[in-house]
């Protein structure tokens, strides 16, 4: 009962962190294309968001851009942009915006959405027939994986 009436206060007084982050239909982009508000109300961590742009299974970041800061991990990309200094150059909810889809600035870009999981062209199985299932897919990334790559960009100064 004690548990209860703890968890209870620390959830009504905010001691409790956004249990549900912004589901990825849900997430408001404005004109520009960023996203104001944190996806789950929680700091992102940079060493996590370090490590999920180095991951070939996560954000694999590196297969498109080059970071100095992140010379230690083989095979940066020159397809996308370098991001040395982008975190002088970009605001944490612009940021934000470009990690989760980066469509909603950059028109056309070939750079995945990483928080998106409809409205992708799905092309039916050419050698069996069978239409593309329409079910939504899952994000590449979570909310707070999101946050913490944000994080880590905003530690790009230099550049």
């Amino acid at each position: 009962m004690r548990l209860t009436i703890i968890t209870a206060a620390l959830a009504l007084s905010g001691g409790l962190a956004m249990a549900n982050p912004v589901a990825p239909g849900d997430v408001a982009f404005d004109d520009y294309g960023a996203i104001e508000a944190s996806l789950t109300g929680q700091p992102g961590n940079p060493d996590n968001g370090r490590e999920i742009m180095i991951a070939r299974g996560k954000g694999n970041c590196l297969a498109c851009h080059e970071v100095t800061a992140l010379k230690d991990a083989p095979f940066h990309g020159e397809v996308g942009p370098m991001l040395d200094g982008i975190g002088a150059n970009r605001t944490e909810a612009e940021l934000r915006g470009i990690v989760a889809n980066a469509k909603k600035t950059f028109e056309g870009t070939v750079m995945p959405a990483f928080y998106k999981t409809s409205g992708f062209v799905r092309p039916g199985d050419g050698y069996t027939g069978k239409a593309a299932k329409e079910e939504d897919l899952m994000p590449i990334l979570t909310a707070q994986e999101i946050e913490d790559v944000v994080a880590f960009l905003l530690t790009l100064q230099d550049g």
